[in-house]
């Protein structure tokens, strides 16, 4: 009797393990792409926009020396510039208050990811490190990094600094150029990097570097402008674009944010805000 019940308590087992062997497993989850559920539920998620109209404020960090795109003037000790101009315009038009946050510009991505800043506008260039890790608008500037030296400098082109120390400023886009071409960078004696470009002309005017790897846009400036006795090498090291920089994934703030660029370029507020720093219309918004 108990052998009986042995085997039959074994075919109920063994039919129970069949059947759950049976069924099948559940099928994969579809991931989503762009316009899938998904992406929809990540832009429903996304109060980035609402978050700068409930607090009142758009907090912008930017390099307090970057001439002309936004620094601070010596004589009013107040935060100017193109890029503040056109922030606090933008600021204006979508009812909330500019706040120029000043910041270390090495820390630009930590400073965003603590809130400490709502974006970054400042003469913030377009680069493959930048779209992985941040949202960017759409570009609003061209721009190049080009070699800065000294007017009686005999230096003509990027193969004249083989040898030669270059200045930059450390964390800027001036610094990734260096990195992004090889050849270039390994025919340099030294690189010395800067906390601002402000420091590293100086240095070039005192003959500790034989050049400043920098933003075209600022040099001129302070050339044609500032009467600053510096020549711009005319072979550039590379042609880039200025765009606003925001956390990963604020969408809506950046569409608010082109929003207002577009339709300050449509009525002439863009246009009318460059003249003022630059003589010219040299935005490419339309």
């Amino acid at each position: 009797m108990r052998k009986f019940i042995s085997l039959f308590l074994a075919s109920i087992l063994f039919l129970f393990t069949l059947t759950g062997c049976s069924k099948k497993a559940p099928a994969p989850t579809e991931e989503k792409s762009g316009g899938g559920a998904s992406s929809e539920a990540s832009e429903q998620n996304d109060n980035s926009l609402q978050y700068i109209l409930d607090k009142g404020t758009f907090v912008v960090g930017l390099d307090e020396t970057f001439i002309p795109m936004g620094f601070r003037d010596e004589k009013t000790n107040q935060i100017i510039g193109f890029d503040i101009d056109l922030a606090s315009e933008a600021a204006k038009r979508m009812g909330v208050k500019l706040v120029a946050q000043p910041i270390d510009w090495e820390a630009t991505e930590q400073e965003l990811a603590t809130k400490k800043i709502d974006c970054i506008w400042n003469g913030f260039s377009i680069s493959e490190d930048r779209k992985k890790n941040l949202t960017l608008t759409e570009p609003y500037m061209d721009n190049n990094i080009a070699l800065v030296v000294k007017p009686d400098s005999k230096i003509n082109s990027l193969a004249d600094m083989a040898g030669k120390v270059a200045g930059v400023q450390g964390g800027s886009s001036g610094a990734e150029a260096i990195d992004g071409n090889v050849k270039f960078k390994s025919s340099l004696k030294d690189i010395v990097e800067y906390k601002d470009y402000l420091t590293a002309l100086m240095d070039l005017e005192t003959g500790n570097t034989d050049a400043v790897v920098m933003d075209a846009t600022m040099a001129r400036y302070l050339i044609t402008e500032k009467g600053k006795k510096f020549r711009i090498v005319d072979e550039e090291l590379l042609p880039e674009e200025y765009a606003v920089g925001l956390r990963k994934g604020e969408i809506k703030l950046k569409d608010e944010i082109e929003k207002q660029l577009k339709a300050m370029a449509s009525d002439g507020k863009m246009a009318e805000i460059s003249k003022k720093w630059f003589g010219e219309d040299v935005t490419k918004i339309k």
